[in-house]
């Protein structure tokens, strides 16, 4: 299965160049700063077209896929509906055509004609990246497709993508917004258990050049089953100001995130060690990268579309995303692993989106020891 992995990789890849031209080309980029202000609000395809941006991008990776391996279809799942109703009230569903006029003509019948819009968009869409490089060369993954479910969410952190702030990038430091929080997320999980078993991450906007203006991306893959455990990255060092003794631990949040989780923090970390960031999929990639111990998030407001490729890249660096509901009722985080999110079955109470949710939050993490801590903190407080 190193050969779906590669095939995830160049899937991905296309992604981020969709998202990219969605910014670049002029035409485009009008679609999304009005989708922004809001101020043509009976077009019904301006005021959807961030979601049409990520329906063609779920579409297009849905048809690769399901075109390569064939036993997958039915078994890839996005976070939108491809269904959609022009300025006629007509409904139209959005597929990857055969040729890029074809899908032009489909994307044209959204957009209420906006020929322009649709083959700048259908361009992108049939246009194979550059090679990238992958670095999965003797990766062996004892997996067969039939076995396997997949999670996609085209671009995570959607009003950092729509908002287009170009914050500088520090290394070793995380981003509190902007682009960067933009993320591309393909996950691959098994049917029978629901385990995430393979991840790629695609940073479409980690790098602009200041002479020419465009942004090229950066991408991060993991593979965990069996006994292969494969990643991108290397597992970060442990810091020398001592992050597993008492006072160095460093947590990530959401700028919402319940003021009970965060006093129940500080004296785990300090207040200067509780950072914020946008994007659930870019906080998970901030603990893979070592910019923070830990993502904690007390709400159940992600979905298996979020975190199922992060998630397999933690496992594959030894560490892992548990349901911070169940590490609470268990006590003290004792047994992570009974905890851990899976991705293969529905919460049937629930209706629509809430159907795929991490209803219990979460928590995030390298290091069992860290879990403990944060779970210890936050036993009794929610």
């Amino acid at each position: 299965m190193a050969d779906l992995l590669r095939l995830l990789l160049r899937v991905a890849e296309k992604a981020a160049n969709v998202a990219r031209v969605c910014r670049q080309e002029a035409p485009l980029f009008q679609l999304l700063v009005q989708e922004k202000t809001g101020d043509d609000k009976n077009k019904k395809f301006v005021q959807d077209f961030k979601t049409l941006a990520d329906v063609v991008i779920q579409e297009m990776i849905r048809h690769d896929v399901g075109a390569q391996f064939p036993e997958m279809i039915g078994f890839i799942h996005g976070e939108e509906s491809n269904k959609f109703e022009n300025g006629l009230g007509e409904s139209v569903t959005v597929t990857v055509c055969v040729t890029e006029e074809q899908t032009a003509a489909l994307l044209a019948s959204v957009l209420d004609s906006d020929d322009t819009a649709a083959s700048l968009l259908a361009r992108a869409i049939h246009q194979d990246p550059a090679t990238i490089e992958t670095g999965t060369e003797g990766l062996s993954v004892p997996l067969s497709p039939s076995e396997l479910g997949i999670w996609i969410d085209p671009i995570d952190a959607t009003s950092q993508y729509i908002d287009g702030r170009e914050e500088v990038l520090e290394e070793g430091h995380l981003s509190p917004s902007g682009l960067h929080c933009a993320l591309v997320l393909i996950g691959v999980y098994l049917r029978s258990t629901g385990e995430p078993v393979m991840g790629v991450i695609n940073q479409p906007f980690n790098y602009k050049d200041p002479a020419g203006g465009g942004w090229t991306g950066k991408h991060f893959w993991g593979v965990s089953c069996g006994g292969v455990n494969s990643c991108s990255i290397s597992r970060p060092k442990d810091r020398p100001d001592g992050s597993k003794g008492g006072g160095g631990l460093s947590v990530v949040l959401s700028s919402s995130e319940k003021q009970v989780v965060k006093e129940a923090l500080v004296p785990l970390c300090g207040p200067d060690k509780l950072m914020y960031a946008s994007g659930a999929g870019y906080k998970i990639l901030c603990v893979i990268q070592g910019l923070a111990d830990v993502y904690v998030l007390s709400e159940g407001s992600t979905f298996k579309w979020d975190s199922c490729a992060p998630h397999a890249l933690l496992r594959a660096l030894g560490g892992g995303v548990v349901d911070l509901t169940k590490c609470l009722q268990s006590g003290a985080g004792t047994d992570g692993h009974r905890a851990e999110l899976v991705y293969h079955q529905p919460h049937t109470e629930s209706q629509g989106a809430d159907r795929w949710a991490n209803q219990g939050g979460l928590v995030a993490y390298l290091d069992c020891t860290l879990l403990h801590s944060v779970i210890g903190g936050l036993k009794g407080k929610l």
